[in-house]
């Protein structure tokens, strides 16, 4: 890579350590020396070491606004000109992670802008209805005003597209998105995993495993619902958000809440689950690499990232539609094949996807941009 560049790295907001901060976490252990930007960061302290090596980012006016700290997302419409006021000006090299605005940094002309994209704008574009059905405001003056302000982020974001001189996304899926939203090619670098940290584990217990945000897009309500309808079967579910106590309302008896875990609990209850069920049309999902490390095999969608990390027949089931259906009918076809899955296969299968891979791969793409941009 092109030594004595100046860089820096842009991130959307810094509130918890999930997939798309351990791609920063990524992103600064190769620039060490970077400047970090953000709309906002809230970390804890044990997050900030892991993530930005005890840095602090330099946040946007947003950080500032009441409530940010758990309502940010609420300020939304603020976005892309809080985005737009980050100055970036004396960076040779810009990596911005972006699943929101971050894209839309304002950089010049001999300033190169990679971004790594884990999705275009998801309430903007493919789960825009989705969001709005489970906010209940699909009508009325409410639902005229996010429709309002839902054409305006699309037009920002297409207005923005061009801004970044090369794209990287996190799955063939979302390359599949970028090109058809924003007409712009990409490549391929799918996220780090840090799958070293999840052994393999040959003994199981009864019971399936679902563990995510509780949020609309995830469809852990169809997971219970279907576990629901199969009260012979035990569920255990992992995760907080939003969504938490309308999925709750209803659950049955073999349904197992267990709110947020630490990252060691999780991994237990991962590697003694007999399947891990996931039905959302994730853009990668580290979480479901992170099961099969442990050996676990997955029952997931047969769209999006799942269906690029997921063998069928050999390191899970996949199941074609988000049903309830659908998904009792994976775990059937699962306990019929279960005697037939190694687990050791399963393990194996995801150390493709580990953080020195991916770190790795980035070296090399910047390198190579970096060098015919700024020269020898």
């Amino acid at each position: 890579m092109k030594e004595n560049l100046k860089a820096a790295i842009v991130h959307e907001w810094f509130v918890n350590y999930a997939g798309s901060e351990k791609v920063v976490e990524s992103f600064t252990n190769i620039w060490r020396d970077a400047d970090v930007f953000a709309l906002v960061d809230f970390l804890d302290e044990k997050q900030r070491n892991i993530i930005l090596k005890g840095k602090f980012a330099k946040t946007s006016l947003v950080q500032k606004f009441p409530f940010a700290r758990n309502k940010h997302r609420n300020y939304l419409p603020f976005f892309p000109s809080a985005i737009e006021r980050l100055d970036l000006s004396k960076y040779d090299l810009i990596i911005s992670s972006s699943h929101s605005v971050t894209k839309g940094v304002i950089t010049k002309p001999d300033q190169l802008h990679i971004s790594y994209c884990h999705s275009p704008m998801r309430y903007a574009w493919d789960n825009a209805e989705l969001y709005l059905s489970h906010a209940n405001i699909s009508g009325g003056p409410k639902g005229f005003l996010a429709r309002s302000v839902i054409h305006y982020l699309r037009e920002w974001d297409l207005k923005t597209a061009s801004r970044p001189n090369f794209l990287i996304a996190n799955s063939k899926f979302i390359s599949e998105k970028l090109k058809r939203i924003y007409n712009r090619d990409s490549i391929v670098i799918y996220p780090p995993v840090d799958v070293s940290k999840f052994n393999c584990v040959t003994e199981k217990k009864d019971f399936y495993l679902t563990a995510s945000r509780m949020v609309p897009y995830k469809r852990v309500d169809l997971v219970v619902e279907a576990f629901s309808n199969m009260k012979n079967r035990k569920l255990k579910v992992v995760g907080n958000g939003p969504e938490l106590a309308k999925i709750k309302m209803n659950a049955s008896s073999n349904i197992e809440f267990l709110g947020y875990k630490e990252d060691e609990d999780l991994k237990a209850l991962m590697q003694q689950a007999k399947a891990f069920v996931f039905a959302a049309e994730e853009d990668f999902g580290i979480t479901v690499v992170e099961a099969m490390a442990c050996g676990t095999p997955v029952i997931a969608l047969n769209k999006g990232g799942t269906a690029e990390t997921v063998v069928n027949n050999l390191t899970g089931i996949l199941f074609e539609s988000q049903t309830t259906e659908s998904i009792k009918n994976a775990i059937a076809e699962f306990e019929e094949k279960e005697s037939l899955f190694d687990y050791k296969i399963i393990s194996d299968h995801a150390q493709q996807f580990g953080r020195d891979i991916f770190e790795k791969k980035i070296i090399d793409f910047v390198s190579i941009k970096s060098e015919k941009f700024f020269g020898n």
